[in-house]
C-alpha cells in the first residue's frame, strides 16, 4: 500500500455502511483503501466481507469499534450505525489516543444534549477532522440551486419550501428505526437533511418551531417485542428564521405515486428557485421576467462516478472529506458539527411541538448558540 494512501474503516456495514464502502471503491484511483470494518452483527459482516472481495480489497473484520480503533489501522472511520449508537462511538473516537478524522452519518446524535458534548470534546481535538453525513446539500440540482442562491441571484431569501414525498422507511437490522427512542424521531432521523438545507439557504439560524403530524398509514400494524412502532410518517413543519426567513416542510411517507422525491422551491425579494429530485432540474426565474422568463436547467456534475442511493450526491460528500483530510488542517470540513448540531436541534423541537400542541424555541431545546 502507497505511503500517501488514505486507509479508512468502517464502523456498521449495515446498508449505509455497505454504500459508503461501494463509493469508496470508486475512489480508489484516488489513493483511497477500506481496510477494517466492525459491526457486532454477523450477517452485516458477511455482505461487506463480501463487497471486499469483489473489490479484492483485504480488510480487517472486528466485531467493535473499540477494537478497531484499538487496531491502529485507519486514518478514517466511518460512523454509520443506527442513530443511537453515535454518541458513544463518536466520544470513543475523540477520546482515543490516535487521531482518527471521521464522517458520521447523520443525525449527529439523537438528542441536542449528546450533540452538544460531542462539539464540546471535539474543540478539544483540534488534530481530528469530523464531518456530518448531510449530504444532499451535494445532490446535483440542489448544489445548483444553492449556487444560485448564493450567487443573489434571487435577492434577499424570505421563504424556503421543502416537499418530501416518499415511501416508508426501510427495513433496518433488528427493527431498530421503528421506535422515536432509537431514532430521535421521523423528523430528526430522516429531516434533518432538510432542515440543514432550510437553514443554508435562509442564511441564518432558526429561532422557533411550529409542526403537526402524527402516525398515520404506515406501520401500524406491525408488532416488535409486543410494541407498535411510533415513528410518524407526515408532517407539516414551519420554521422561523432570526433574519425573517421562514421555511416550511411538507412530509408524507406514503406517497410512493410522486414523480419527484424531493421538491424545494426558494423564493427571495426579486425571483424564485426550484429543484426537483430525481427528475435533476432546476428552474429559476425572476419577478420582472414573470411566468414567460423561467428558465429550465439539467442538473448534472459530470465528477459523479457513482449515482448510488443518494443521487451521486454521497460520492461527492466523499470527495469534499477526502479533500479536507488531505489538507492536514488547511481545509475546514464542508459540513461541520454545528451544522449536525442545529439539524438536530430543529428536529427536536419539531418533535417536541407536535407533542405540545404549540411553537417550540430552539431555546428550550438547545440554549445559546
Amino acid at each position: 500500500m502507497a505511503e500517501d494512501t488514505v486507509r479508512y474503516g468502517i464502523i456498521g456495514v449495515g446498508m449505509m455502511g455497505r454504500e459508503h464502502f461501494i463509493n469508496l471503491s470508486h475512489l480508489r484511483s484516488e489513493g483511497v483503501a477500506v481496510v477494517a470494518i466492525a459491526d457486532p452483527h454477523l450477517p452485516s459482516q458477511r455482505l461487506a466481507q463480501d463487497l471486499a472481495k469483489s473489490f479484492d480489497w483485504p480488510i480487517q473484520v472486528f466485531s467493535g469499534h473499540r477494537e478497531l480503533l484499538d487496531s491502529g489501522l485507519c486514518d478514517v472511520v466511518i460512523v454509520s450505525t443506527p442513530n443511537m449508537t453515535h454518541y458513544k462511538i463518536l466520544m470513543d473516537i475523540i477520546n482515543h489516543p490516535k487521531p482518527h478524522h471521521v464522517l458520521v452519518e447523520k443525525p449527529l446524535c439523537t438528542t441536542v444534549a449528546d450533540c452538544k458534548e460531542v462539539v464540546d470534546a471535539a474543540r478539544k481535538r483540534p488534530d481530528i477532522l469530523v464531518q456530518v453525513g448531510l449530504e444532499y446539500r451535494y445532490m446535483p440540482p440542489v448544489a445548483k440551486l444553492i449556487e444560485i442562491v448564493k450567487g443573489g441571484t434571487l435577492g434577499q431569501v424570505k421563504m424556503v419550501a421543502i416537499r418530501e414525498h416518499r415511501f416508508p422507511f426501510l427495513v433496518k437490522v433488528d427493527n431498530w428505526n421503528r421506535f422515536n427512542v432509537n431514532t430521535g424521531g421521523t423528523l430528526v432521523e430522516k429531516c434533518c437533511h432538510f432542515f440543514d438545507l432550510m437553514r443554508l439557504f435562509a442564511g441564518a439560524n432558526p429561532v422557533r418551531v411550529m409542526a403537526s403530524g402524527a402516525v398515520d398509514v404506515n406501520h401500524k400494524d406491525e408488532l416488535y417485542d409486543g410494541r407498535v412502532p411510533d415513528i410518524i410518517d407526515n408532517a407539516y413543519v414551519i420554521v422561523e428564521f432570526e433574519n425573517g426567513s421562514r421555511g416550511m416542510l411538507d412530509l408524507c411517507m406514503f406517497a410512493e405515486g410522486s414523480k419527484n422525491e424531493q421538491e424545494i422551491s426558494v423564493v427571495g425579494a426579486i425571483g424564485k428557485g426550484e429543484a426537483f429530485v430525481p427528475e435533476s432540474i432546476v428552474r429559476v426565474g425572476s419577478r420582472e421576467a414573470g411566468r414567460d422568463g423561467v428558465q429550465t436547467i439539467k442538473a448534472k456534475d459530470d465528477r459523479i462516478k457513482y449515482d448510488g442511493l443518494h443521487h451521486g450526491s454521497s460520492y461527492l460528500e466523499h470527495t469534499h472529506f477526502l479533500a479536507a483530510v488531505r489538507a492536514k488542517g488547511l481545509q475546514a470540513p464542508a459540513v461541520d458539527l454545528q451544522d449536525g448540531l442545529v439539524s438536530v436541534a430543529i428536529g427536536v423541537a419539531a418533535q417536541l411541538s407536535i407533542e405540545r400542541g404549540r411553537f417550540v424555541t430552539i431555546k428550550e431545546v438547545k440554549g445559546e448558540f
